[in-house]
């Protein structure tokens, strides 16, 4: 363990993504207690020459997982953030500072025994997928509860700007749901005491008897987790980033199938389809899948070679208009 003059240890963590048919995981290690972490573990200057060869040596040794795509997510300092499930000095007092990483991988197999475990990212966040129309937790549980305790603000401004906050990050009173505003939506969460994290770090009382608002990871993580994903929505929009998660050959529904996992909606597929050819991502391989038993579908591939060094662009995400 690495401590920086006995109070700073600088800490690594992997949010390492993929997408298996229409299932979006993301790679867990189990801990004590049952407790849910993503791979982390201390900088080490004396073995580690770089973050990133620290955070891949890690990885390979708590989950047994080999990375590839990653790049660097954010730096998470706050006081108090290291819960005691996820310390790692034993140094008194010390203060950690995490730096994640996002990883993107085609490969979900499951790790040998004893590494990672793949789960659905979405078991952390299930507000955010809306592929099957609007979660019911958010009507049922999730703003009436905010709504009350908007209300229990002793200040009429504070109260108006608690309800300005639900309307902007829940897309209530015709403002939108943004699904990139994932950080922002568990931050309230937390803050009104309505995820277990808030009620284990004592900013809150537990929350009501019933109330389950997705799985509770080690530490911060799963502040890491929402920051991840609010990153990958936006990336998918002006970056190639999604065909990280696709193997050499795919047929278009499969690669649109794999952006609404990301993204949490359907699409409109002529739409989406438009797109892809205006944009000139993929070329087809002159073989076709026909595994599903239905109408053999073309298998392509993405131009990396061909797109390298020009202007880079994301895949269009038009969503399907609802009645």
């Amino acid at each position: 363990m690495t401590a920086l003059d006995n109070s700073l240890v600088v800490g690594l963590n992997a949010v390492i993504l993929t997408v298996n048919e229409d299932h979006p995981q993301v790679l867990i290690v189990p801990q004590a207690d049952d407790a849910i972490a993503l791979p982390f573990g201390p900088f080490d200057p004396n073995e580690h020459r770089t973050f990133e060869i620290g955070l891949r040596r890690w990885v390979a040794e708590q989950a047994r997982f080999q990375l590839g795509y990653v790049e660097q997510l954010y730096t998470f300092g706050d006081r108090g953030r290291e819960a005691p499930v996820a310390v790692m000095s034993e140094a008194e007092n010390a203060r950690i500072i995490s730096i994640g990483y996002l990883a993107l991988t085609p490969d979900h197999q499951t790790p040998p025994d004893g590494g990672g475990i793949w789960r659905d990212w979405y078991d952390f966040f299930p507000w955010e997928d809306w592929r099957n129309g609007q979660p019911e937790m958010i009507e049922a549980d999730i703003l009436p509860r905010l709504s009350a305790w908007a209300d229990e603000a002793a200040a009429p401004g504070r109260r108006a700007t608690r309800h300005d906050r639900i309307k902007q990050t829940f897309g209530v009173s015709g403002s939108g749901w943004n699904e990139e505003r994932v950080l922002d939506r568990f931050e309230l969460l937390f803050e009104a005491g309505l995820v277990d994290e808030a009620a284990r770090d004592g900013q809150a009382d537990r929350p009501a008897p019933g109330l389950r608002l997705g799985a509770m990871m080690a530490s911060d993580h799963r502040r890491i987790l929402a920051t991840a994903l609010a990153r990958l929505r936006g990336k998918v929009k002006y970056r190639p980033v999604a065909f990280e998660l696709m193997p050499d050959a795919f047929t278009l529904s499969h690669l649109q199938q794999t952006v609404e996992a990301i993204i949490g909606y359907r699409l409109h597929k002529q739409n989406f389809r438009r797109a892809l050819d205006r944009a000139g991502f993929v070329e087809g391989t002159g073989r076709v899948e026909s595994q599903t038993g239905g109408r053999p579908a073309e298998l392509f591939r993405y131009r990396r070679e061909a797109l390298a060094g020009l202007p880079s662009l994301g895949l269009a995400t038009p969503r399907i208009r609802e009645a």
